[in-house]
């Protein structure tokens, strides 16, 4: 200690221990004073001792802001000896050589002489024979050079410097050793010193498996896509990689050592870049995302890099991992294009002669709608007030979302939907609202379209800026099937407002309007329109079914507007609204509370259109229409009739009918490309008035009953649901109570069991 202690005086303080057996620094420590000297130094000799088996350590001065920088020696039996330039090595990673460039960008001539006049002394007096490293610290403050060691071997970074010097380092070192002169002959081992010239700059890289984002730990799996870059002055050595290679835990990190070569430093700059950009490797972590951060940071660039670059520059390893996009794009394309969608396996295909949807064509955008108009200029009090006001019955087009989800089991794609935004925007202003996202839409397009329900409403937001965009949320549920917590529901709505929806209709499965009143006060701190639904089912007319008789939506409408909302909606969503009950159900409403009112209907039965003309007659505000190609059966009535049917009539929509049928045509066109989820319904029917199915979930449960081989047993399954409805003391049937109902149907039919089966304990 006393020995190690004086030696540590001489160099001065700051210093450091290391052990280096077997390459790669163990026991380091930096002592910064004399008082941490014999603690850190019996550290270090333990540390050593269990990694290499010998507690021998290495006490050196500090360097801390150095920079590595190693000369490339060759020397042969007769005492020639000759150095090849220097290689900066200073971007490193636990001591591990990350980039090294070729000469160094930081040296003169004079201070490049004088380096390599020091590896030169040093390989004559210990008589030194073959390749190898001599290694130096360089302190750019003081201009000094520090010697490291002398590692008598080729290593990794040769390749730099063959690309700077044109020697073949392996064949030199081969010739020598078959006693070979340096200088010697025309094919001689290496040229001698007075021929040797830097030609160009060179950097060089290792492509690793090591990852970035996980301590730079090498990864390990399947290469799924392997391709290499290629080019004037690119040098690839390694490449034991391919696609379809396995690299397990004990394999060796390396994948490819990438060299650039160019004339200047920033065209090997440059060109290292360009391939780096070209390789692509899939399937197992790689850092070829951290090197080119490396490269394309100033510090290195402009050669101002020390030991300590990555430590001081963290912002290297902020990068997104990659997302791989394209390999499983063309992983999806092969799985479809042998085996087919598993969504549409099996089932019908569109038309051979299907036509192409081409939208209608867009107008300059002259004019916002009215209802846009008031709520971004007075509120949401302000088109309630405009509502009542005005003569024309107002619609809400549900081609966007109530329309493919009770006819295409909601398959419908973001990009149908934005092929035709630009048109609405501009040519369908005296639309009430559009109704676009909701209800079923959301888990849909993640589970089945691999698509996100955010980027389909900001993108429908940005490309119908002139319009109301409406949602339909499920009180507690929002759009999912279970009860979530008060702060979730309201962070979604807020998300849902920031992100472009302007009317909010809520409703709740059992018309609980306690379980409504924190999605009603999270519209309203949103400023955007509250649309309260009330869910019809029954008959109000039918004295048998007195549980849902006129005073109970009576009593519901009147805790709707004590809790707040603007609107008051009629959600008969399984289309049980008959034409003589509409007027008497509206007219009712309306003298109890004074709201405009909104009428949602399902055409199941085949004859919601009539009620939606009587309900007009009666005084209600809005209804809900479908383009005429997504119209009818489980949809909504169609609109193209209905704006006919108001034609001169003292509320007419004042929507254009030719226009509207333009737009219908493309909906066509577009519900051909989704053969596969039609439910092959033909007629309407009046077998709605058993079941009581809503529309969105008919064609649900039609393909789920096709699942269980019970499509046959259609009627029966329709029968069941009627009995479960009844077993359950006939509840409101719509999501996602109405499931509950569908699943013990289809068990029933599926199992052979009875209502009374069931309903026996034994």
């Amino acid at each position: 200690f006393d020995e190690a202690f004086a030696e540590a005086e001489k160099i001065g303080f700051p210093a450091m221990l290391k052990a280096s057996w077997g390459g790669g620094g163990r026991g380091m420590r930096v002592v910064e004073s004399a008082d941490q000297f014999h603690e850190l130094l019996r550290a270090a000799r333990r540390e050593a001792l269990a990694a290499f088996g010998k507690d021998d350590v290495f006490l050196e001065r500090l360097v801390r802001n150095a920079r590595h920088v190693e000369v490339q020696i060759l020397a042969d039996s007769f005492g020639r000896v000759v150095h090849l330039f220097e290689r900066d090595c200073s971007v490193q990673r636990r001591n591990q050589k990350v980039v090294e460039c070729a000469p160094a960008p930081y040296l003169d001539e004079n201070a490049r002489g004088q380096l390599c006049g020091y590896a030169i002394s040093l390989a004559r007096e210990a008589g030194y024979r073959n390749a190898g490293t001599v290694e130096f610290l360089f302190e750019p403050d003081t201009g000094e050079f520090y010697f490291i060691e002398v590692n008598p071997r080729i290593q990794v970074e040769h390749t730099v410097t063959e690309m700077i010097t044109g020697v073949d380092i392996v064949r030199a070192q081969i010739r020598i050793a078959e006693g070979g002169r340096i200088g010697d002959g025309p094919d001689d081992t290496c040229p001698a010193q007075e021929d040797l010239a830097i030609r160009g700059h060179a950097i060089q890289c290792r492509i690793t498996t090591e990852d970035p984002h996980d301590h730079f730990i090498p990864d390990y799996g399947r290469i799924t896509a392997y391709r290499g870059a290629t080019g004037f002055g690119i040098r690839l050595d390694g490449g034991t990689a391919y696609s379809g290679a396995v690299i397990t835990r004990h394999y060796d990190s390396l994948l490819e050592k990438l060299t650039a070569w160019g004339p200047t430093r920033e065209t090997a700059i440059a060109r290292l870049t360009r391939a780096l950009r070209e390789f692509r490797i899939r399937g197992v972590a790689t850092n070829l995302a951290f090197l080119q951060r490396v490269v394309a940071h100033g510090a290195f660039r402009d050669g101002r890099i020390t030991t300590r670059f990555i430590d001081e520059h963290p912002e290297l390893l902020d990068f997104p991992r990659p997302r791989d996009r394209a390999t499983r794009l063309l992983h999806h394309i092969a799985q479809v294009t042998v085996n087919g969608h598993p969504e549409t396996r099996g089932r019908p295909e569109p038309r051979a002669r299907t036509r192409i949807p081409v939208p209608p064509r867009t107008v300059p955008d002259l004019l916002i709608s009215r209802g846009k108009t008031l709520l971004e200029g007075k509120g949401p009090e302000a088109v309630a007030r405009w509502m009542r006001e005005t003569d024309r019955v107002l619609v809400t087009d549900t081609t966007m979302r109530d329309g493919p989800q009770s006819l295409l089991a909601t398959r419908m794609r973001s990009y149908d939907l934005l092929q035709v935004a630009d048109a609405y925007n501009s040519r369908l202003l005296d639309l009430f609202s559009l109704e676009c996202w909701g209800g079923a839409t959301f888990d849909v397009a993640m589970r089945f379209l691999d698509e996100c329900p955010w980027e389909r409403l900001e993108q429908l937001r940005s490309r119908m800026p002139n319009h109301l965009l409406q949602m339909l949320l499920r009180a507690s549920n929002a759009v999912g099937y279970t009860n979530y917590p008060d702060n979730v529901i309201t962070a979604f709505v807020d998300q849902a407002a920031r992100s472009g929806i302007d009317l909010f209709r809520i409703f709740d499965p059992l018309n609980w309007v306690e379980n409504m009143r924190v999605a009603i006060d999270a519209v309203l701190a949103t400023d955007r329109i509250c649309e309260g639904a009330i869910c019809y089912t029954g008959d109000i007319h039918d004295p048998g079914r007195s549980k849902y008789d006129l005073d109970y939506y009576l009593d519901i409408a009147r805790s709707l507007k004590q809790a707040g909302v603007h609107v008051l909606c009629i959600k008969d969503m399984a289309g049980l609204l008959k034409p003589s009950a509409a007027p008497e159900l509206v007219r009712a409403l309306r003298d109890e509370t004074g709201l405009p009112l909104h009428l949602h209907t399902h055409d199941t039965s085949g004859i919601s259109a009539a009620t939606i003309l009587a309900a007009v007659d009666a005084g209600v505000d809005a209804v809900d229409l479908a383009m005429d190609s997504f119209s009818g059966l489980t949809s909504q009535p169609p609109m193209g009739s209905v704006v006919e049917a108001l034609q001169r009539h003292p509320r007419e929509t004042g929507l254009d009918p030719a226009l509207l049928r333009s737009f219908s045509d493309y909906w066509e066109s577009v519900r051909d490309q989704y053969a596969a989820f039609e439910a092959d319904l033909r007629a309407p029917a009046s077998e709605v008035y058993l079941h009581e199915m809503p529309g969105g979930q008919f064609t649900n449960l039609r393909a789920q009953a096709e699942a269980l081989g019970l499509l046959d047993r259609w009627h029966e399954v329709a029968a069941a649901y009627a009995e479960v409805n009844q077993m359950f003391g006939d509840i409101i049937k719509v999501t996602p109570t109405s499931k509950v109902v569908g699943d013990l149907a289809l068990s029933m039919v599926a199992g052979g069991l009875t209502r009374e089966q069931v309903e026996d304990p034994d």
